[in-house]
């Protein structure tokens, strides 16, 4: 995986950390093969993998697909834990090979510090900068996870009067210095969160050590653009059903990864919180149940939670979203399988 810094460029092992097929904005592509390679994949495992699934050939997903990849008109953009994305029962890869209109964005713990760089997208748009000091500091409490999380608030001299604002957070927000404001306040009033909600993008640096020194090194994690009509699906205290959306959602914004790593991602982004945010009113028990804990009933995959969202703010075509739930049924059932057989006394194997 290629990531940036500002002076080098260094290669992580574990993939691609931005993969997109469409988007509405620019951001980096890297198109899926457009016919089937078979690769053997290095490490451990000498298995014959699929580039396209990323599931070894005898499971391959991609000719399970009944039609070409859905047309989706309402964008999905998957902040992806970077830990999940070997999972082998993770549900992402059953989105990338079946929704065109999707963007995967690798996402990593933050260990010291992430600097965050927010820019309108909108040049004739001004986000209220000038409700905030030159540089401040502001105390962000999420009342729903108990966590704290310092952002420290400046102008960067490197971006344009458009740019909105640039922040820091520490590992799992760990506090600096406070005023003791809301994170609410960081983004000044409602005409301010108005403005961003128009389009914005967003760039996230990591500071980490370089090996065998104390000095750190800053690294460009990732860079995209969030278009207007953005909604973020996740369960907090000012999410509302998917139902009782009165605007038009263009693109759906989707955390993947464990409820932990979940909740992580959310509090080391502060500015998802600016979205709007939206809720899954479901309690059916996920087809994840019999392979992967789920914390409790209406706890759902990715590509469950991603087609029961798409189906609530109106995607046409359910039946090819309804399609998507077979692939993945069918994934769970080679799981389950696979485990039986491991269970299965030797003697009976033969």
């Amino acid at each position: 995986m290629q990531m940036q810094f500002r002076n080098r460029v260094v290669s992580f092992s574990g993939g691609n950390h931005l993969f997109t097929r469409k988007h509405p904005l620019p951001v980096q592509v890297q198109d899926l093969p457009q016919t089937l390679k078979m690769v053997t994949e290095s490490g451990h495992s000498k298995r014959p993998m699929c580039p396209s699934c990323s599931k070894p050939t005898r499971f391959c997903l991609c000719t399970r697909l009944k039609t070409p990849c859905l047309e989706n008109s309402v964008g999905v953009t998957i902040l992806q834990h970077s830990l999940e994305k070997k999972h082998p029962l993770n549900s992402t890869r059953i989105a990338s090979i079946g929704l065109k209109n999707l963007s995967i964005i690798s996402v990593y713990d933050v260990n010291y510090e992430a600097k965050f760089l927010i820019h309108l997208l909108n040049s004739n748009l001004e986000m209220g900068s000038q409700n905030f000091d030159e540089n401040s500091s502001i105390n962000i409490k999420d009342s729903n996870f108990n966590s704290n999380a310092t952002v420290s608030l400046y102008k960067d001299s490197n971006f344009d009067s458009n740019s909105a604002v640039s922040f820091t957070i520490e590992k799992y927000g760990a506090i600096c210095s406070s005023q003791n404001q809301d994170l609410n306040n960081l983004f000044g009033c409602s005409a301010s969160i108005d403005d961003i909600r128009k389009g914005f993008s967003v760039k996230k640096l990591q500071r980490k050590l370089l090996d065998g020194s104390s000095e750190f090194q800053e690294l460009e994690e990732f860079e995209f653009g969030v278009p207007s009509g953005s909604v973020l699906l996740f369960p907090s205290e000012d999410s509302i059903g998917v139902e009782e959306i009165d605007f038009e959602v263009k693109n759906l914004i989707v955390l993947d990864g464990t409820w932990a790593k979940a909740k992580r991602m959310y509090n080391e982004n502060p500015w998802l919180k600016v979205l709007p945010h939206v809720k899954l009113d479901v309690e059916k028990l996920s087809l994840y149940s019999e392979v992967r804990c789920q914390p409790k009933a209406g706890y759902l995959s990715t590509i469950e939670s991603i087609v029961y969202a798409l189906k609530g703010v109106g995607e046409e075509d359910c039946e090819g979203l309804d399609h998507l739930l077979d692939v993945f049924e069918s994934m769970v059932g080679d799981q389950r399988r696979c485990k039986d057989e491991r269970l299965k006394p030797k003697s009976l194997q033969l």
